[in-house]
């Protein structure tokens, strides 16, 4: 069924017009008919259904609209601190974690970064990872959007997470490195938190690894083979809802 993205309030019953984006979507794209039944979600868990009454111009009318409940999020809440890497892969990661089901997303500026953005660039980038979150929800049926935050220096980042407990009966901190002497199936389930670092292409520097481990963050290895940073990002995010989520 064609699912579409409408920013809250969403109605959950009577007749309602899709957004101008979702309605040409639907209109000029799939070209839906007047009968059509689709979903609507708003991004922060709501979802309804309806049929589509009319199609007129850029007008796309639903009704019939009633909520269904569904409920398909993660139990576990992964923050996904992803070094800056090149435009495409970027977005393959976001796609990918979206599905995957990660919760927050914070790009991370690191000295080995092939990526390098502006002020101006910033806030580009953020409208459009926001609608390739938005794509990957209506693709995966997911009704929450991943809170995409503005990139940050890393070492930034890691004094905001340094004060983060490190109790087992709250969050975990795991970087990823090919030197890491743990493995994720060792490590006890966090109750709250879990926070995965990933580099960029090269990696993180030394003082970047270094920083890491002294703010608390447990090296982590993914088997015997090292991964490029977009294929690390969706191993890891796998692997935790395997162990802890809702594979």
């Amino acid at each position: 069924m064609p699912r579409f993205y409408s920013p809250p309030p969403l109605p959950l019953s009577g007749t309602f017009d899709l957004p101008p984006d979702a309605a040409h979507h639907a209109s000029h794209v799939l070209r839906l008919r007047v009968g059509d039944a689709v979903e609507i979600f708003d991004g922060i868990g709501n979802e309804c259904r309806g049929l589509i009454a009319d199609l007129s111009g850029k007008r796309v009318t639903v009704t019939e609209i009633a909520a269904t409940g569904n409920k398909r999020e993660s139990p576990l809440h992964v923050v996904l601190a992803q070094a800056l890497s090149g435009s495409e892969k970027m977005d393959w990661i976001v796609q990918k974690s979206t599905e995957l089901g990660v919760t927050e997303f914070q790009p991370l500026a690191t000295e080995r970064s092939v990526a390098r953005l502006s002020a101006e660039r910033v806030t580009n980038r953020l409208k459009h990872w926001q609608q390739v979150a938005i794509s990957a929800c209506e693709q995966s049926g997911r009704n929450v959007l991943p809170k995409i935050h503005a990139p940050l220096d890393i070492m930034v980042w890691l004094q905001q997470t340094k004060s983060m407990p490190d109790t087992k009966l709250s969050g975990a901190k795991y970087i990823l490195l090919p030197g890491g002497t743990a493995s994720l199936h060792d490590q006890t389930k966090p109750q709250g938190k879990v926070v995965l670092m990933i580099g960029a292409e090269g990696g993180f520097s030394q003082a970047e690894s270094t920083a890491a481990l002294q703010c608390g963050y447990i090296p982590i290895r993914l088997g015997a083979r090292v991964m490029r940073t977009e294929t690390a990002a969706i191993a890891g995010l796998a692997v935790l809802q395997t162990l802890w989520g809702d594979f």
